[in-house]
């Protein structure tokens, strides 16, 4: 089977910036799983700076997703606690008549404690573990093999049509970043 190279969009806290860089680096450009994109991903691309909401999400969509089909969200012990991050997930799920969403999936990073929060708009997009209910979104462990990445961005990439009904994507979004 020959691997599609989805571009993806990377939403993460900056913290993480090491052990994201190192995602990229073995899944983008060793093994060529998919294609990077991202706020600040490299060091010439500019950080949206402003607190106009509107405005930011306009440049996400525009500057960022608008050639995406998935985002992957990966989580850091703090990653929950960034309005940057609700802003992307939220970005992302934004569908309608003439929108598709991305596909949404999470991926814990290696530091990343048990039991830490995820994400909100990414938690209610996820099956609860009490139910048998589909959902939108799924998320993972930190992957060791690039098949497995490639399955996984697939999946997310095909709910942009076959589970697009499941979306929870509330309005409101954080204003500040929350204290972690």
């Amino acid at each position: 089977m020959t691997n599609i190279r989805r571009k993806c969009f990377l939403s993460y806290h900056h913290a993480d910036q090491d052990e994201v860089d190192e995602f990229v680096r073995v899944f983008d450009e060793e093994r060529d799983v998919f294609i990077t994109r991202g706020l600040g991903i490299t060091s010439d691309e500019d950080i949206i700076n402003s607190d106009d909401t509107d405005y930011v999400m306009q440049r996400i969509r525009e500057d960022y997703l608008g050639d995406s089909t998935v985002t992957i969200v990966l989580i850091g012990n703090c990653t929950w606690a960034r309005r940057f991050v609700d802003w992307e997930i939220q970005a992302s799920l934004r569908h309608g008549e003439t929108v598709v969403p991305l596909g949404v999936m999470g991926i814990c990073l290696p530091s990343y404690k048990k039991g830490t929060k995820i994400p909100n708009r990414l938690s209610i997009n996820l099956r609860d573990k009490d139910s048998d209910k589909d959902s939108y979104a799924r998320w993972y462990v930190y992957p060791n093999r690039k098949d497995t990445l490639a399955s996984w961005i697939e999946d997310a990439f095909d709910a942009r049509t076959s589970r697009e009904n499941l979306i929870i994507n509330p309005r409101d979004r954080f204003k500040y970043n929350k204290s972690c």
